[in-house]
């Protein structure tokens, strides 16, 4: 387990998971007609080591614990978090029906989460007050580290058509990045709907590429 300096990570500290090369021989030789993608991918970013894009942590013990995928790990002022562990305290709010949650560009902390709530039909409640009530939770659940302050509601998330959310184009709407419509989205149009939401919070403008 390597931390944010790619360091060997202390017991109980959330890092990136991560296997000692040389790694057997005929194991994860490379990608089917993509060498160079291969050793961006799984080589480059942690030199000796081959990157599985697993996060998570070992305990005192020595018992390993994959909470999730790496792309779902923010840097907060220093403090690795899990943007999975936020979802599970913002899905447990009663209103809510499904939820995401993001890190984007912070001058201060690097990048800070953003919560976007999709509510359950014939909720009526206003929107302002279940907003509050899911950042205090996170803050009781997780702590203030992680810096979980911002969070709208939004009618649907966008999605492929296979159902997942496409969090790294949501993502790039928020950091004023370059983005390009995914093949696979479920409704295009849902981008729009996001970029409207992040706007309204003082996020970047969209820009499509």
């Amino acid at each position: 387990m390597l931390n944010v300096d790619k360091r060997p990570a202390e017991a109980g500290q959330v890092g990136a998971l991560v296997a000692k090369l040389p790694l057997p021989p005929g194991t994860l030789p490379t990608l089917w007609n993509n060498d160079a993608g291969f050793l961006k991918s799984y080589m480059e970013e942690f030199p000796g080591y081959y990157k599985t894009a697993d996060a998570g942590f070992i305990d005192p013990e020595g018992y390993v614990y994959v909470m999730s995928r790496t792309d779902d790990i923010i840097n907060v002022a220093g403090h690795r978090l899990s943007t999975g562990a936020m979802e599970e305290v913002l899905s447990d709010h009663p209103d809510v029906a499904e939820c995401a949650v993001l890190g984007v560009e912070d001058a201060l902390k690097g990048q800070v989460p953003i919560g976007f709530l999709v509510l359950k039909a014939g909720v009526t409640r206003r929107e302002e007050e279940i907003v509050k009530e899911v950042v205090r939770m996170v803050r009781d659940r997780i702590g203030p580290v992680a810096s979980f302050k911002t969070a709208t509601v939004v009618k649907r998330l966008p999605k492929t058509r296979s159902g997942k959310i496409l969090r790294g184009t949501i993502q790039k709407i928020a950091d004023n990045k370059e983005w390009k419509m995914p093949a696979t989205i479920d409704d295009p149009v849902i981008l729009d709907e996001i970029s409207r939401a992040l706007t309204s919070l003082g996020y970047a403008q969209a820009r499509k590429g």
